[in-house]
């Protein structure tokens, strides 16, 4: 079982700065790939990135490359999603999730996470 805790949502002006936390408990998230998805009033849940155990191989939605940058310290049990450049367009709950699997390979269904955090809201404003 694994347990997820975001943090570090907030509001903030475009072209700002935020960095989520997502702290774990358990091993099997170290073990696995970890990702970041987000949900706005009305949409479905959409894929940011993810990330391998190693941390050696990262994906990333079109709309969010360049700008943001996912990371994981498995010592601290924490991934953490640095998000620059901000736009009203990004504004949403954000979630980490587990794939119970060590490598993520692009994979960015809902589905095929298994374990979800609470999320977070991020609100961007213009």
């Amino acid at each position: 079982q694994v347990q997820l805790v975001e943090s570090g949502g907030g509001l903030v002006q475009a072209g700002g700065s935020l960095r989520l936390s997502c702290a774990a408990s358990g091993r099997t998230f170290n073990d696995n790939c970890v990702g970041w998805f987000r949900q706005a009033p009305g949409k479905e849940r959409e894929f940011v990135t993810s990330i391998s155990r190693s941390g050696g191989s990262t994906s990333y939605a079109d709309s969010v490359k360049g700008r943001f940058t996912i990371s994981r310290d498995n010592a601290k049990n924490t991934i953490y999603l640095q998000m620059n450049g901000l736009k009203p367009e990004d504004t949403a709950v954000y979630y980490c999730a587990v794939r119970l699997s060590p490598w993520c390979l692009g994979v960015s269904t809902v589905s095929e996470y298994n374990y979800w955090g609470q999320g977070t809201q991020v609100t961007v404003s213009s």
